[in-house]
Order: structure tokens, then C-alpha cells, then sequence
């Protein structure tokens, strides 16, 4: 077959963190992989980036925690949360494994997974837009159809295709995914960055209907981010007419002790976001087909931890997927355990965003967020005691 036209065991569409995650584990577990994105890498991505604990042992367990911070991502070891007229300051804690957090650029993060996938065997395509799935004469998806950057068709089968690409995921609608939970979908995430003073570690401020925070990251920038309802929102932006001054305005009444900070700081980037985000789950799988990443299930960025969901189900998949090809398990049987596994593992946490993106009151925020904490305290445990993929075989390499 031409390049353009193959047959592998696993096709992953989307090369950003749950596609290339999932692609390099597959790798190293000794399957054919091809992994296809439409961008080019390095290449940014609408993302706030911060990575909870629980991604960072992900990160750690799968040996690229180094890689991470050599490319000048900081430690981030303080967390500060400014409420109620109080600011509280804690060192993160050493636990499972871990005593930080990071918070990438994305260009660079998903850059480092990418290369990853193929250092572990991959073949990963850019430049290639998938318009759909193929299917066999019995229904099942049997491969992707989509195109090059030069118009050429790319025709590449698989015995399983990986839908990673996104909240718009083309497989997931090629496939017919059904969307199996859907909750309002009425928070807004607004960010812009920043340069030019000093940054300390995580800032977190919480005012009424509004929720904003620093996340530093590379070139000595930080993240400035305002989470608000969709409609504050949207009235900002009618109230100013611009971006940059609807930010502002949010800013403002979220964390004025910040914005007079920003002063002597100069912002390096436009400001971007989303004004609705949707909170729902997708069907996870069928017949020759799955869902990795935002493609299954999308949460208000709230609570930040959309790289972490990714990162861990990014395992769950490879683990089942390992396993219906050819590891002893059916192929509907390790499927269907691979959902149970993501909507009991995504559960407590997408419960506390959709409860944190309604904006209760500042009180009833804040316990919510002890709530997040502890939560992802339990899951970052939890995944420190897995077995990691492909160890085995990486040992006897």
C-alpha cells in the first residue's frame, strides 16, 4: 500500500495530550499505531493547561515528568486562595509520589507527548484532516478517510480507531456516538498572558459569580484566567464591545488585587477562551471504534482538570484496547469495562464542576473546592498503585 493507504492496528485521530497518551502507551505495549492530527506540532491549543496532581503521576509513571520540567515549565509548589477578604498560602504536599504541580504551555506539553508516542514505535502523521470512518460491509469501523495538506486522499484501516480529536470530535459523530449525560452548559473561561513581574505559584481568588486565578508556565509568563456564567459573560463583552476590555472588567470584580499587579506586568498574547462549556458524556465505544479525551467527555474548565481526565483515561483506554487485540479479553467485554472504568473514575469530579459552574455562593464555593482538592488527592492515590503499561516489555527492551 501507499503511504497514503495502510492497514494498522490502531488508528488515533488527534495528537494532542489524550491521543498521543493513549498512542504511546499502545506503542509500548507492541501495537501497530498510527496517529494523525490536522496541526502541525509545535502548535498551540485553547487550553488554561494546568495539570493537577493526579496528571502529574500520570506523568511521572510514564517516565516524561523530567521532559516536562527541562523545558523550563516550572515547579509549582505554592498555592495561594484569596476569599472573603483572606489570603492563605500552603506548600503542596508530597503525595503519591509527587510534591508539585506544572502547569505547560501546551505547544511544548503536547509536543513532549507526541514525540513520546513515536519514541515508543508510533507513526505520527500531521497535516492530515479526517473527514470521516470507514466501514465494512457488516457496519463495523474499519479506518479513516480524510486528506492531506497537499489535497492528496489519506485511506488508512485499522482494527480500532481512536477518536481524540476534540469537543467536536468528527469520529465521534461519524460513528454515531450518542451523548449519554448532558447538564447545563452555562460557565465562560477567558484567559490571556502575561510577563514582566514576578510569579510564586498557583493564585486562586473566588468573589461572587466569579472565579479567577495565575497559573505560571514557561518564559517566566503566567496564565491569567476569569471563570464567570456564560451570561456575565457575554454582557461584559456587549457592555465594552472588545475582548481585552471585557477580560479586564471580569478581572476586575474577581480579583482587583490582581488586576493591580497586572499594571506593572505587559500582556503577551490576545485574549482567548470559551463562552459555553459544554459538560457532557459521550458514548465510549463501538464496534471498532473509541473515545479518548474531550471526544468522551468535556467539563467546565472550572475545575481545571481536563489535561488529568485525559491522562487517565488515556490508560484505561490503551489497557482495553491491548486487550481486545489479542491480551485474552473479548472485544465488548474490555470496551464496555473500559466506559464503566471512565464514568466511575470521571464521576466525583464532574459532579463537583457542574456545581462549581452553577456559582453558588462564595461560602458554598469554597467548600467545593475543599471537596476538588480532597477528590484529587484520592484519585492521584489511587493511580500511583496501577501497574504501568508496557513496563514489562520497556524492562526487557
Amino acid at each position: 500500500m501507499s503511504p497514503n493507504q495502510s492497514r494498522r492496528d490502531v488508528v488515533v485521530v488527534g495528537g494532542r495530550v489524550a491521543g498521543s497518551a493513549t498512542a504511546m502507551l499502545l506503542a509500548r505495549l507492541g501495537h501497530d499505531v498510527v496517529v494523525v492530527d490536522q496541526a502541525s506540532f509545535p502548535s498551540d491549543t485553547t487550553s488554561t493547561h494546568s495539570i493537577a496532581r493526579s496528571g502529574v503521576v500520570q506523568l511521572q509513571r510514564w517516565g516524561l515528568l523530567d521532559a516536562v520540567l527541562d523545558s523550563g515549565a516550572p515547579a509549582i509548589r505554592q498555592v495561594t486562595f484569596h476569599a472573603l477578604g483572606e489570603s492563605v498560602s500552603r506548600t503542596i504536599k508530597h503525595k503519591a509520589g509527587v510534591g508539585l504541580v506544572v502547569s505547560p504551555r501546551r505547544y511544548v506539553l503536547d509536543t513532549i507527548l507526541a514525540t513520546a508516542a513515536e519514541q515508543a514505535g508510533a507513526d505520527v502523521r500531521y497535516g492530515v484532516t479526517v473527514t470521516g470512518v470507514r466501514r465494512d460491509p457488516h457496519g463495523r469501523v474499519a479506518g479513516v478517510s480524510g486528506h492531506d495538506r497537499s489535497g492528496a486522499p489519506v485511506d488508512i484501516g485499522a482494527r480500532y480507531v481512536i477518536g481524540a480529536d476534540g469537543l467536536r470530535s468528527r469520529v465521534a459523530r461519524s460513528a454515531g456516538a450518542a451523548i449519554n449525560e448532558a447538564r447545563p452548559a452555562g460557565g465562560a473561561t477567558q484567559y490571556a498572558y502575561y510577563a514582566g513581574i514576578r510569579w510564586t505559584g498557583i493564585e486562586l481568588f473566588v468573589a461572587e459569580r466569579t472565579f479567577a486565578g495565575v497559573f505560571p508556565t514557561h518564559h517566566g509568563q503566567a496564565c491569567i484566567w476569569v471563570c464567570t456564567p456564560s451570561a456575565d459573560a457575554k454582557a461584559a463583552r456587549r457592555r465594552t464591545g472588545s475582548r481585552v476590555e471585557a477580560f479586564g472588567e471580569l478581572l476586575e470584580r474577581s480579583a482587583p488585587q490582581l488586576t493591580e499587579r497586572l499594571r506593572h506586568a505587559r500582556r503577551t498574547s490576545p485574549v482567548q477562551g470559551m463562552l459555553r462549556m459544554p459538560n457532557q458524556v459521550r458514548q465510549a465505544f463501538g464496534p471498532g471504534w473509541a473515545l479518548v479525551g474531550d471526544a468522551g467527555y468535556h467539563r467546565d474548565a472550572v475545575t481545571a482538570h481536563g489535561i488529568s481526565d485525559a491522562f487517565r483515561d488515556a490508560e484505561l483506554l490503551a489497557v482495553a484496547i491491548d486487550q481486545a487485540l489479542g491480551a485474552g479479553a473479548g472485544e465488548t467485554a474490555a470496551l464496555a469495562l473500559y466506559q464503566r472504568q471512565r464514568d466511575r473514575a470521571l464521576r466525583e469530579i464532574f459532579e463537583i464542576t457542574c456545581r462549581l459552574a452553577a456559582y453558588p455562593a462564595v461560602p458554598a464555593f469554597i467548600e467545593l473546592q475543599k471537596q476538588l482538592s480532597a477528590a484529587i488527592d484520592s484519585e492521584a492515590a489511587a493511580l500511583a498503585s496501577w501497574p504501568v503499561p508496557g513496563d514489562r516489555l520497556l524492562a526487557s527492551a
